[in-house]
């Protein structure tokens, strides 16, 4: 839905389009690096690094190469060439969202526990983004713990946007972190998503309109602003401009993830369903045609990593009392 108002001011985008509450197309390559992404994790069981991220990428070359942007074509050649090693990859890539804007699948294998979202995704966005433009890789980590975060039953809009910040590196993160706190700050004073719109506009803008600076601290600030709505929340991002198809994506994942798909428009969701096993342009008009995923089959499996990873865990719990519990009858 952002895509056509990308790299737009919000007066642009009124004056060209009114107001944008629709889309059409194949997404874009945020969408692409998301399904790369979960490629990953369904193909090495729920588990994985900047490898198997890597490995996911090289194998998807044909697929999607022409949608990358400047700093991915750059890990990719490193990996693809063999100049560097994945967990290296990312070192002196330039600042962009390109890890945040696709790593909600890393936030729903982990749902519930933020925590873990952030340290796994930590060595995931590293293939993209690290050395001087690690506050990227630090702004991936704070989108999928709040998207951990926002898969609990009894999580609310405050706690999504605490678990944003409170599992990044104290000192090391402190630009992301800062970044988001001021910005959900503005949001709280104005209240509005028009006055919010137009100081953030006045005061924090990047000279980059992918700057991860930007994305995604704006995010949390929308969706603050939308109580969590996925509908408003989406289009309050297809209507910001600058990196709107970007900060769609993580916005729209974030909400989708706190309300479900019950939050959703029906005539959206039958829109995606009737699209599977389509090929339809993507939607910023790239030289590409893209085969439509089976979403609802893509989240089945989802689940099942999500399924096994917590059977994991309780049987580990399980040891773990089964120890003390000796222990205790021992005496000791």
């Amino acid at each position: 839905m952002g895509a056509p108002t990308e790299d737009l001011t919000y007066q642009e985008i009124q004056e060209r389009f009114g107001y944008v509450s629709d889309f059409e197309g194949s997404g874009t390559d945020d969408s692409a690096i998301k399904l790369i992404l979960c490629d990953a994790i369904l193909s090495h069981g729920g588990y994985v690094t900047a490898d198997e991220f890597a490995e996911a990428f090289l194998k998807n070359k044909e697929k999607y190469y022409n949608l990358f942007f400047i700093p991915v074509k750059n890990m990719f050649h490193k990996v693809e060439s063999g100049l560097e090693l994945p967990v290296y990859a990312g070192i002196g890539n330039m600042q962009s969202s390109s890890s945040a804007m696709s790593i909600s699948p890393m936030g729903i294998i982990n749902a519930c526990n933020p925590r873990q979202a952030a340290l796994e995704t930590y060595d995931v966005a590293g293939l993209i983004h690290g050395g001087i433009s690690t506050f990227c890789r630090d702004g991936a980590c704070a989108v999928a713990a709040a998207t951990a975060e926002a898969m609990r039953s009894d999580c609310n809009v405050e706690s999504v946007l605490s678990a944003a910040t409170a599992y990044l590196h104290r000192t090391s993160s402190a630009e992301m972190r800062e970044n988001i706190e001021e910005t959900i700050k503005l949001a709280k004073n104005t209240e509005k998503y028009e006055i919010f719109r137009e100081m953030f506009y006045q005061t924090r803008l990047r000279d980059i309109v992918s700057d991860s600076r930007e994305t995604v601290s704006c995010v949390f600030a929308l969706f603050y602003l939308a109580n969590g709505d996925p509908v408003m929340t989406i289009e309050y991002a297809a209507n910001f401009g600058r990196d709107a198809d970007t900060i769609g994506t993580i916005a729209g994942a974030l909400a989708g993830a706190y309300a479900g798909i019950d939050g959703l428009k029906r005539e959206w969701i039958e829109k995606i369903e009737n699209s599977y096993g389509q090929k339809q342009r993507n939607s910023k008009a790239v030289e590409t045609d893209v085969e439509m995923p089976n979403q609802a089959v893509l989240a089945e499996r989802l689940m099942e990593v999500l399924e096994k990873r917590m059977q994991a865990q309780e049987c580990s719990l399980s040891a773990w009392k089964s120890v003390l519990g000796s222990k205790k009858g021992d005496g000791k």
